[in-house]
């Protein structure tokens, strides 16, 4: 079908601001600001969209994540997808359906599912996240959510053992180690990023043989790694779609090239469906925390014979 017929720039930027307000109240940031924040301070996004709107085309969102499910027991109910990635996925649905209103091609939002780019550092099988990104195209397929895919390393270097597939995307995308340091050294949000790896590092160490101190000192190390690697990942994405608006599950700052989106409420600005259950509350609202917590609050919740999110009655 060719492309409807372009509108002028100025409608062109109207419709732009305007489907970018439908992603404001669910932008995630550290800022610590009490003004309201307007389309006008995401110049980049505001471009990136407009470039569809006048195109007549779907607005495209990449988003990295989805990567894994924690490997640590007291976080999550296992290594499979659950409700959690289940409320998160009808989000975005829905949230594209939200553009389709006012911008009728739409839009749509690819699932670059890191798991695999770093997975040995984070202590995961590949074989555990290759069940855990075919379980989410499941899914997407099964709740018909059309406006949704996932792209993982195998759309790009095919059946290559994963060890290689890291050292190539390792090799071509990440930045040096010695320049990575210096950033995180100087840029605060850099630096607040480095940090939050490094706690979720730690968190998710179910069993460690040496010192507090160590296991520390240890992931710290790999946050260097996963920061390069994730690097790598945005770089890799960019080069295969070029068009697309970068969003992040990670909070980003106002104004910045990425955009961060929370998926769910959470009581931290870093928790994500990966590292945790949903908890449906008995006001009929949904939340994330950890297993081990969630468990206190409600009972389990089986949905076709596997643990999916705990409830309160």
């Amino acid at each position: 079908m060719p492309p409807t017929t372009a509108p002028d720039t100025r409608s062109a930027r109207t419709l732009s601001a305007s489907i970018l307000e439908l992603l404001l109240p669910y932008h995630r940031t550290t800022d610590r600001t009490d003004a309201p924040v307007t389309p006008e301070a995401f110049p980049h996004q505001l471009r990136r969209i407009a470039g569809f709107v006048r195109a007549g085309e779907p607005v495209t969102f990449t988003l990295p994540g989805f990567p894994c499910k924690s490997p640590h027991p007291d976080k999550v109910l296992g290594h499979l997808p659950d409700q959690a990635e289940r409320l998160s996925l009808r989000f975005l649905d829905a949230l594209c359906a939200d553009i389709e209103r006012i911008h009728p091609p739409g839009a749509r939002v690819v699932l670059c599912s890191d798991g695999h780019v770093f997975g040995d550092l984070i202590g995961v099988p590949d074989a555990h996240i290759d069940a855990y990104a075919d379980a989410l195209r499941l899914l997407i397929a099964e709740s018909a959510l059309a406006r949704l895919s996932v792209f993982d390393l195998r759309d790009v270097l095919g059946d290559l053992p994963y060890d290689a597939k890291r050292a190539r995307v390792h090799a071509r995308y990440a930045p040096p180690l010695d320049d990575l340091r210096a950033e995180i050294r100087t840029d605060a949000a850099a630096r607040a990023l480095y940090r939050g790896i490094t706690r979720f590092l730690v968190e998710d160490t179910a069993a460690f043989p040496g010192t507090r101190s160590a296991l520390q000192r240890e992931c710290r190390r790999r946050a260097y790694g996963v920061i390069q690697r994730s690097r790598a990942w945005g770089g890799l994405i960019a080069e295969h779609h070029r068009r697309a608006v970068r969003l992040s599950i990670h909070p980003q700052p106002v104004g910045g090239p990425k955009f961060g989106i929370r998926l769910l409420d959470a009581p931290d600005a870093w928790t994500t469906p990966w590292h945790a259950v949903a908890l449906h509350r008995a006001d009929g609202t949904w939340t994330l925390l950890p297993r081990a917590r969630a468990a206190r609050l409600g009972r389990l919740v089986l949905r076709d014979g596997r643990p999916s999110h705990f409830a309160q009655d």
